[in-house]
């Protein structure tokens, strides 16, 4: 099959993936920019293989402990992997200026007394410096997924975006990147890359060609 896939935001709506996955059987492999797990933090099975970065909303103890259902693949901050002959990267979590210096090994995440409250409380939703500079040296990516932006990315008159998916842009130069978060579709340049904000899972989804990268948005 001369396609794969990329998912935007899931958050729970395990629905969806189901009916685009049995929509394209053929499709071998699918990408997705973060926010899998539903508000309580859990995790379905899919139908085909899913390779997913972290988003701010996901159930980091299951991650952490490799718990996670059939096809579910989490793609760590800095690290390279071949799919099928398809080189990606990621850099998941959003941004914390707080927390940007700390190791991501020492992220804290204490138990509250209420799963939102400890939701809140777990910093794992973020990414590092560390994690940034090992983006930066990474080399022949075909597809770089984030979670948050590149800048500019304007919400009404704030820039939403993150200079570090710009400068991770710049010294990674991918052929393709891919971004979520914001749940809205958007096609630009950054760093002289190609830039798709992807929407909600339900609202739209892309096929992307093995050989040139091109893609088609299918709603």
């Amino acid at each position: 099959m001369p396609h794969f896939g990329a998912l935007g935001d899931i958050h729970g709506d395990v629905a969806s993936v189901h009916r685009i996955m049995s929509r394209h059987p053929d499709v071998p492999f699918w990408l997705c920019v973060g926010d899998v797990a539903n508000d309580e933090g859990e995790y379905e099975p899919v139908p085909a293989p899913l390779y997913w970065i972290k988003g701010n909303n996901e159930g980091f103890d299951a991650i952490a402990a490799g718990n996670l259902p059939p096809n579910l693949n989490v793609l760590f901050n800095g690290q390279a992997r071949d799919i099928e002959g398809i080189r990606v990267a990621g850099l998941g979590g959003t941004f914390a200026p707080s927390w940007y210096e700390t190791a991501a090994a020492d992220l804290p995440h204490p138990q509250k007394g209420t799963r939102r409250a400890t939701g809140i409380a777990d910093k794992r939703r973020h990414f590092v410096r560390e994690e940034v500079e090992a983006c930066k040296a990474l080399l022949g990516i075909d597809v770089f997924l984030t979670h948050e932006a590149p800048r500019p990315f304007r919400v009404g008159r704030v820039d939403a975006g993150n200079t570090s998916v710009n400068e991770v842009l710049a010294a990674m130069a991918p052929r393709l990147h891919l971004f979520g978060h914001h749940h809205r579709f958007s096609e630009e340049s950054r760093q002289g890359v190609t830039s798709v904000g992807l929407d909600l899972v339900g609202n739209s989804y892309l096929l992307i060609h093995r050989a040139t990268l091109e893609y088609e948005r299918k709603s």
